[in-house]
């Protein structure tokens, strides 16, 4: 089957997740299984672990790749729906992996509206079934509102907010991407990065709550890790990446009562060889914990 998604940091992933056979393993953002296809073959484990995506286009790959009485549990939903049904069905998992970054080919199927750089319509919904588009932002929302989600999820200073929000306002409708893209470049400065991919950034996680999601789902994480078990996360913005490191010291910071222990102190990034074969790499960061194992742990292995 052909590879449709080059993942990031896969060798780095491997080294710290560290699978070995029979470990069930849980991946909240399996997309076009570009980390699943190694764990998997590492584990030699599929009916033991459990591939989770909000894009119907991903799950339906995912269950062509694997079939069978031996196949994973593959689920369509989103992550933090998947999380709390794993916790109802009382599962847990050696290693759980999330990245949260947008796939290449929803980047590259100018359709799905994520891609400044061809025309599509203004979508960008990861789960096609929801109500909420990106033309709906950019079309209905008022200016006070696209402003405030400039700066606050397209980290733009307050300024270029305005400037943005205005021309989207006085220009509207929009029935396109480059023609938004388009807009937002005539209006800014000069620069290396292409001045709509801040805006574009804002609309999408919006779109798909993809901060609330996050929110939402790292206090579950524990819960489905066994002791001593692995989670590691790929994040690809600043936003992202804080909630995260957050998390992850909030979790390890309570002595005895710590949940987590933190693998990694500073993020791993994408090294020179494989910024060379995939550029999208260049603002992944992967943040690896463990779970703690402590004194009652063992108290009830020994029981059973």
């Amino acid at each position: 089957m052909t590879t449709l998604h080059n993942p990031v940091l896969l060798s780095e992933v491997i080294a710290t997740l560290n699978p070995q056979r029979g470990e069930s393993y849980l991946d909240l953002t399996a997309g076009y299984a570009g980390h699943a296809s190694s764990i998997l073959a590492a584990t030699q484990n599929h009916k033991g672990a459990t591939l989770v995506d909000r894009d119907e286009y991903a799950v339906e790959f995912l269950r062509a790749k694997y079939q069978g009485d031996e196949a994973p549990e593959i689920l369509h939903r989103d992550f933090y729906g998947a999380t709390l049904l794993q916790i109802e069905c009382g599962k847990t998992y050696d290693m759980i992996l999330a990245d949260f970054g947008v796939s290449s080919p929803q980047l590259d199927n100018a359709e799905r509206g994520f891609s400044f750089s061809k025309d599509g319509p203004l979508d960008m919904r990861m789960d096609r079934s929801q109500k909420l588009s990106a033309e709906t932002i950019v079309n209905r929302w008022g200016m006070s509102d696209l402003v405030e989600i400039f700066e606050k999820y397209g980290e733009m200073s307050s300024g270029f907010a305005r400037k943005v929000a205005r021309e989207i306002v006085l220009h509207r409708p929009f029935h396109g991407t480059l023609e938004l893209a388009e807009r937002i470049k005539g209006n800014a400065r000069h620069s290396k990065v292409h001045p709509a991919t801040k805006a574009f950034q804002a609309i999408r996680i919006v779109v798909n709550d993809e901060l609330g999601e996050i929110e939402r789902t790292l206090p579950l994480l524990p819960k489905l890790l066994n002791p001593g078990g692995r989670v590691a996360i790929i994040t690809f913005h600043s936003l992202e990446d804080r909630l995260v490191k957050d998390y992850f010291k909030e979790a390890s910071s309570l002595g005895e009562e710590s949940e987590l222990e933190i693998v990694n102190k500073t993020p791993i990034v994408a090294g020179s060889e494989e910024l060379v074969i995939n550029p999208r790499a260049r603002s992944a960061k992967l943040r690896v914990a463990t779970k703690k194992v402590h004194l009652s742990d063992f108290s009830r292995s020994l029981a059973k």
